[in-house]
């Protein structure tokens, strides 16, 4: 398996959703199982739900695979050009990381980036890398973050 990077933002590659495949994996079995069981009658029967739309997108999702952004992939966050401009190779090597208003949708967002700030400082990135590549294939991914931050009132009946 290919090394990947920390995103420019501060969360490794291998642990993001869009930088390990999920999202292009889910997408592609959720759109092989309306095909499958045809869902097409529902533009018809409820165009509110614009099915057609709906099933483009999944198609997009099925597709997309996210490089990282040391590859020409990720999210347009302004943080980017800060560090291309600073020849950083993620915001994590730049000592103002924790207080930079480039960085406040990653750090809100992802809370334990500042953890990996403070590692990065400890041991450096390409260590840091490393280590998180290995949390990475042990099965660690920032989804169980996510989801207790945007899930929390799940109700299985």
């Amino acid at each position: 398996m290919e090394q990947r990077d920390h995103g420019t933002c501060g969360v490794h590659c291998s642990q993001c959703p869009n930088g390990n495949g999920r999202v292009r994996f889910a997408a592609a079995e959720l759109k092989r199982l309306v095909d499958t069981t045809r869902y097409g009658w529902l533009e018809e029967a409820r165009p509110d739900l614009r099915y057609a739309s709906f099933r483009r997108t999944l198609e997009w999702f099925s597709q997309a695979q996210c490089h990282g952004c040391q590859h020409g992939g990720g999210a347009p966050y302004p943080n980017r050009a800060c560090a291309a401009e600073e020849k950083l190779r993620s915001c994590l090597e730049c000592p103002k990381y924790l207080r930079c208003e480039k960085t406040v949708y990653v750090r809100d967002n992802y809370p334990f980036v500042a953890d990996n700030y403070a590692r990065v400082k400890e041991v450096g990135l390409d260590t840091h890398n490393s280590e998180e590549e290995e949390r990475a294939l042990a099965g660690i991914d920032l989804m169980s973050h996510l989801e207790r931050r945007y899930c929390q009132h799940i109700k299985i009946d």
